[in-house]
Formats: C-alpha cells, structure tokens, sequence
C-alpha cells in the first residue's frame, strides 16, 4: 500500500529556512565574486582614467545588487 507523507508545519519552517539560507548564502557568495572582479577592474581603469569614476561604481554596484536580491528571495521565502 502506498501512503501519502504529508508534512507538518515544523518540517516545513525547517525546509523554509533551508531554501532561505541557501539564496542568501549563494547570492552573497555570487556578488562577492562579482564585486571582487569588477572591482579590481575598475581600480586598473580608474588609474587610467580617472573620469570613469561614475561608470565603475555603477558597474561595481550592479554586482552587488545579486547579493539584495538574495536577500529579497529569502524574505519572500520566509514569509510566503
């Protein structure tokens, strides 16, 4: 006989906060790598070209808006 396996209401906050942790966590990891890459370019383009400042810090930002929008999937998550 096959039975069907319903989930409590503990077992799904723990998967809520394992789904949370999880875009949080990759989405840090991913814009840190981001951040660290386009910032060292930018610092090597900013040495040349100092009138670029404004395209490397909108460059640079995109990179870590990867990290907020992890932080929006996990507030979601958590709520929902």
């Amino acid at each position: 006989m096959a039975y069907a396996q319903t989930t409590t209401g503990s077992e799904t906050a723990g998967y809520k906060a394992i789904g949370a942790g999880l875009a949080i966590g990759l989405a840090g990891i991913g814009g840190g790598i981001a951040v660290a890459r386009t910032g060292a370019a930018g610092l090597s383009v900013l040495s040349e070209k100092p009138e670029a400042f404004g395209a490397v810090l909108l460059i640079v930002a995109l990179g870590e808006g990867i990290a907020i929008y992890g932080l929006i999937i996990a507030i979601l998550v958590i709520i929902l």
